[in-house]
């Protein structure tokens, strides 16, 4: 077998189609969640959003694109993320503004389950990016200090790091006031401990698109010389 590039890709280097396929994967699973997260479920008695069931998968990819691809293309797909999510809500948000047509009684069936809450969406936006920015550093800096051995270890301690994060983030910004602060740390820490088990137990499904795409795309990229400043996007 060829050795793998180690090298971040140069910029004139065009996406393949396997890559194009991972960020569509992560885009939709990001907006998907956000769309599910206004449904509360109830998992083995624990609360917590229908979003957080997909939400994780965002991690996975994430996982993939800087482990495979390097974290300069990791940022970029996090921004490109941000900003397709933002057109998603903004499309939503002027779809609930402009006049109902005289016939159409749903209204507010619109508003409740598409509408959102300016503290919850802010609080939702910065969670996502210092979670996502968070996990794909921690993964970087870990390949580097294991020599690119050990890929659970940095699967599951950036998405530990990059969850509890997001998890302390959105919860902190968007109920602080209206929750009491032990219910907040136990909203927290359910959702910090079944994101993370989440992603332990996608593990064996990480390793088998990871090496797939290795193999295909012939690379394995060490960011020894990367530049980890979050809005260096064409760095």
């Amino acid at each position: 077998m060829p050795e793998l590039r180690t090298d971040p890709p140069p910029d004139t280097r065009g996406y393949s189609h396997w890559f194009v396929i991972v960020v569509a994967f992560f885009v939709t699973a990001l907006i998907t969640a956000n769309i599910t997260a206004v449904k509360l479920i109830d998992v083995f008695g624990f609360v917590m959003d229908a979003g957080t069931l997909i939400f994780p998968i965002t991690y996975i990819f994430n996982d993939v694109l800087t482990e495979v691809y390097g974290y300069r293309r990791a940022r970029r797909v996090i921004w490109l993320g941000f900003f397709c999510n933002l057109l998603a809500v903004g499309a939503i948000s002027l779809g609930q503004a402009m006049p109902a047509a005289p016939f159409w009684e749903d209204q507010e069936a619109y508003e409740a389950i598409l509408g959102y809450a300016p503290r919850l969406l802010f609080a939702s936006f910065c969670a996502y990016l210092i979670g996502e920015f968070t996990n794909a550093f921690v993964l970087a800096k870990m390949k580097i200090a294991t020599g690119g051995r050990f890929l659970w270890t940095r699967t599951i301690g950036s998405t530990v790091v990059g969850q509890g994060l997001d998890s302390a983030v959105f919860v902190v910004i968007a109920f602080t006031g209206t929750v009491p602060t032990g219910a907040l740390i136990g909203i927290i820490l359910v959702n910090w401990v079944f994101k993370s088990s989440y992603e332990a137990a996608a593990t064996p499904l990480t390793y088998l698109v990871v090496n797939f795409l290795k193999r295909r795309e012939n690379l394995d990229v060490f960011d020894r010389d990367t530049r980890f400043n979050p809005f260096l996007v064409t760095k």
